[in-house]
Parts: structure tokens; C-alpha cells; sequence
């Protein structure tokens, strides 16, 4: 695939005494010159002035670097989509034949990408203590925003262009994604050169949305590597993969923090001109026009706001709409801001709760009534089938979802959980968030609401949350009094929600048998 041919890993080592190699991944953006961009913090061991060096506004020299330094750039052959597995072939050299190409690479500049340090600061309150990086408790957040340009003679074409790019402008959440890097960067390039993940925009901050967040799932080491845009006319390179972990306090949030390439690019146009290298425009993108109407289901989503509690709400009516119960149950005045959408500016409006499930329902469900109509809503189309295996998508106020309105995760149907021939639990594989709860959970396949989402898991013992084991109230379960409450008016059209039988109530306690309490 083309993502492959445009992606490498960069290794980084010092004299033989030196610790190391250090290695992540990188892209290909040129080949006339070569030309490939990395991330910075790869160079962090390196650098003669340490960690202070990242707080220069500008960009820094390759004698900001201690000597004797190599570097390498590795690559899959020409022609090959991934590199060629020999098991059989002897460990201690790799070149063409073993399906590894290596060059060796000058570096040109460590660039800081202002635009995406901005973005990085508005989105991530200090507060909610956020922390990004791979494995290592130690990565330094000053060197996030930072990229590094190397020139790879080896990669010299006569004739070569510039690797296929689109602004990220034109961006929008829920829309497909591709990741390409390589997991350990440089470790074992023979089966990891390269490896592609699938996801979409989940949230987008900044100017010409600089800083995008993407459910595709990357490791440490892809950091450095590309994010594509799949197009009928074949892939763009849209962003770099900042960081492949996310943490909001101890919860992994199970999302990609990407750099809009336009916004490096922009940040590094004094060095690749004083190096006399021209850069060609970022093409944006024309939209294709779509045929017939499509509901827009961020036009749902609803931000809930109870006292210092927070969550996400589904729309069914234009002042109706589903939360959970604990996002309700603290009491106090209550703020509904929708989504901001087309001919509608975000404004936050007053309601009051119709109906909240007692504690002891297995149903976490509120109804709430809004005190003003939402101008222009379309009510979403109701789901009366689960299909396990198809895919969908959560969208909700988790994540950074306050800082830059509802994010998009998206998953399969993992399991319909039915008694007595009835669904009462659906799980999802979407990355779920605090914040999330309340959310709808939609079909991608027909649009339609299929319910809403209560939960993601938590291992009480080992105090692990897991974003992508999650746990949502069917619509068909809520359907049935909703439309009782539209025809008589009356609170009580809820009251079933609290007579659940018992093994309904097992299935949300997450638990068959009795016996101690569940520990998830």
C-alpha cells in the first residue's frame, strides 16, 4: 500500500559507549531531495544543553545535538508492500535481501510546531492531569510539539516529488483514518516496519484544526509516524502521530494525539528554505456533495451539566433527551449545551428531570425536559434490530469532549446481551471516556440510534479501566415509555425501567451467580 512505501523508521545512536540506539518512526515527505520528518523527542538523549533545550521558541541547529551521531532511516523495498519475514535469515546483518533498506540521514533542524503547543495547551486542562508519551513515565511533555527534518541522500530520485498531502482544515469528526508506523521503532523492523492501523477523527482543536485526536491504534515507537486520509484518488498525509498513548489522571484514554502536517510545515518553512528546499502548497480538499439528507448524529449529543457532575445526553424530541442517572443524581440546577451545528451557535439552555431510575434498577437511565426548544433538530431514526459484529460509533462528551465539543470513537457491536429473547445490554469496542455516559451509541451502517451508553469497565482489584469493553441501554428498552410519555404527559410512563426482573439485574451486575460482588 502507498502508506507503506511512505513510511519508515529513524534510528538514533551514539558513540559505542554511548546508551542506545534510540529510535520512532518517520515519513517520507520528499524524494527530490529526500526528505523525511520525525518526531523530535527521539533526539532527547542527545541534546547538549538536556531537557531545557525544549523551551526554545525556535527552532535548534544540528550542533544543538552532540557529535558523532548516526542516524538511520529503514525502510521496506521498493514494490513490497511490508517487509519480507525470512526466519531463516541470520540475525546479525539486515539489507536488501533480508526486505530492509537502510540509509543514512543528516539532520537538517528540530522544529517546535507553535501552532500545535497552542492547541495542546487550550484542549488539555493542567487540572485533569493529562500525560502523553509511550511507556516511559519520564517522557518529557515540553518536547511534544517538537519534529525533526533529516535529509536522506539515499532517497535522492531523479524526477521525485513530494509525497501526497491534504490540509487538515477540512477534517471532520467521525471521518476515516489510517495510521502507519512502526510499534518499537527500530527493534525489530522485520516484522513491525510499517504496520497499519484503522480509526477515525475522534476531536479536533486549534488553528486549521492543529491538534487531532484519533481512536487508531498505535504503540510507542509509531510516534513520528503518518496519518492518511483515505480518498477515492488514493491516500493523503494529513497529520504525524505525536503521541500513541493519552492519559486523563490514571485513566488511559485509549486515543492518538496527532500534528496536523500543514501546521508543521507552516512552523518549519524558514529552515527547509534557508536549506533550499521548496515546499509545494498543502491542497485542501472540495468536499464531495452528498446525495439526499443525512442525519448528523453530533447534532444529538447534548453536554449535561449537574452541579460539579458532568456527562453527555441523546436528543429524542427537541426538548427531550436521554442521559444516565449518575450524571443527574447530585441535585442542582441543570445546563444543557448542544453540539453547535450549521445556522445553530452553542447556547446553553435550562431543564429539569422528568424521571431517574432508582439505584436499585440495573437501568442507569434520566429523562430531562428542556426548558426551550432546539432550533432546526431532526429527531434520529430508532433502532428495532442489533446486528453483533457491526460497526459503530459512540459519540459523547468524554475525553477533551468540554474543551472542543463531542468526540467520535468508533468499534463494532461486540455482543447483544439478551433475556428471555429480549435485549437488555449492548457492548461495544469503542473507546469509551468519562464523561461518555448518556452518549448515543450509533449503527455506521444505517444511521439509526440503537441506544445509549452507560459505562465503560473498570477492574475494582487491579484499578484498571478499559475504554474498549463498554456497556450501553438498548433504545428498544427505552423506546416503548418514551412514546408512552409523548402521548399522556405522565412520569409514570417510566416507572417499568424500575421493575426489571431478576436476571435482567444480573446481567448489569456483571454477574450470574450470587456470590461476592462483582469486581468489575
Amino acid at each position: 500500500m502507498a502508506e507503506e512505501q511512505d513510511c519508515c523508521a529513524v534510528s538514533v545512536s551514539g558513540p559505542p559507549d554511548a546508551a542506545g540506539p534510540w529510535s520512532c518512526s518517520g515519513v517520507v515527505l520528499g524524494r527530490g531531495p529526500g526528505l523525511v520528518l520525525c518526531q523530535g523527542a527521539v533526539f532527547a538523549p542527545f541534546l547538549r544543553d538536556g531537557p531545557a533545550a525544549w523551551a526554545q521558541p525556535r527552532a535548534l541547529p544540528p550542533d544543538a545535538l552532540q557529535p558523532r551521531l548516526r542516524l538511520l532511516v529503514l525502510q521496506p523495498p521498493p514494490g513490497t508492500p511490508a517487509p519480507a519475514l525470512r526466519l531463516d535469515a541470520p540475525t546479525a546483518a539486515r539489507g536488501p535481501a533480508d526486505g530492509v533498506r537502510q540509509h543514512e540521514a543528516q539532520l537538517l533542524a528540530l522544529v517546535p510546531c507553535g501552532a500545535f503547543r497552542q492547541a495542546l495547551a487550550r484542549a488539555f486542562g493542567s487540572a485533569e492531569r493529562w500525560r502523553f508519551g509511550g511507556e516511559a513515565a519520564g517522557d518529557d511533555p515540553r518536547a511534544l510539539h517538537w519534529f525533526a527534518w533529516l535529509r536522506v541522500p539515499g532517497l535522492d530520485s531523479p524526477g521525485g516529488g513530494w509525497t501526497a498531502r491534504v490540509g487538515a482544515g477540512c477534517l471532520r469528526k467521525g471521518e476515516g483514518l489510517l495510521a502507519c508506523g512502526s510499534p518499537f521503532g527500530a527493534l525489530c523492523p522485520d516484522l513491525f516496519l510499517n504496520t497499519l492501523s484503522r480509526g477515525v477523527v475522534s476531536n479536533l482543536a486549534g488553528e486549521e484544526n492543529a491538534l487531532i485526536l484519533t481512536d487508531a491504534r498505535c504503540l510507542p515507537g509509531t510516534e513520528g509516524g503518518g496519518a492518511f486520509l483515505p480518498l477515492p484518488d488514493g491516500p493523503r498525509l494529513v497529520a504525524i502521530i505525536a503521541a500513541s498513548f493519552c492519559w486523563k489522571g490514571a485513566e488511559w484514554v485509549g486515543l492518538t494525539l496527532l500534528c496536523s502536517l500543514a501546521a508543521i510545515l507552516r512552523s518549519s518553512a524558514g529552515v527547509l528554505d534557508e536549506a533550499g528546499i521548496a515546499v509545494p502548497p498543502v491542497p485542501g480538499r472540495v468536499a464531495a456533495v452528498q446525495a439526499g439528507v443525512r442525519q448528523d448524529p453530533l447534532a444529538w449529543v447534548v453536554l449535561v451539566e449537574c452541579g460539579a457532575a458532568w456527562g453527555s445526553g441523546v436528543l429524542l424530541a427537541p426538548r427531550l433527551l436521554l442521559t444516565c442517572r449518575h450524571v443527574v443524581e447530585a441535585g442542582g440546577p441543570l445546563r444543557v449545551t448542544p453540539a453547535p451545528g450549521p445556522g445553530r451557535a452553542a447556547a446553553v439552555l435550562g431543564g429539569r428531570v422528568v424521571f431517574a431510575t432508582e439505584n436499585s434498577s440495573p437501568f442507569d437511565v434520566a429523562v430531562l425536559e428542556l426548558e426551550e426548544s432546539v432550533l432546526g433538530f431532526v429527531p434520529p431514526r430508532l433502532a428495532d434490530t442489533f446486528l453483533p459484529g457491526e460497526e459503530v460509533s459512540v459519540v459523547g462528551f468524554g475525553a477533551l469532549g468540554r474543551a472542543c465539543g463531542p468526540s467520535v470513537t468508533a468499534g463494532v457491536l461486540s455482543a447483544v446481551v439478551a433475556v428471555a429473547g429480549r435485549p437488555v445490554m449492548l457492548q461495544t469496542t469503542c473507546a469509551v471516556h468519562g464523561g461518555s455516559s448518556g452518549g448515543p451509541l450509533i449503527s455506521s451502517r444505517s444511521g439509526r440510534l440503537l441506544g445509549i451508553v452507560a459505562s465503560n469497565t473498570r477492574d475494582t482489584g487491579a484499578g484498571t479501566t478499559y475504554p474498549h469493553l463498554n456497556f450501553c441501554v438498548p433504545i428498544t428498552i427505552l423506546q416503548p415509555p418514551v412514546a408512552r410519555y409523548h402521548h399522556t404527559g405522565d412520569p409514570a410512563a417510566f416507572a417499568a425501567l424500575n421493575q426489571a426482573g431478576e436476571g435482567v439485574r444480573a446481567v448489569w451486575r456483571l454477574q450470574r451467580q450470587p456470590g461476592p460482588p462483582s469486581k468489575l
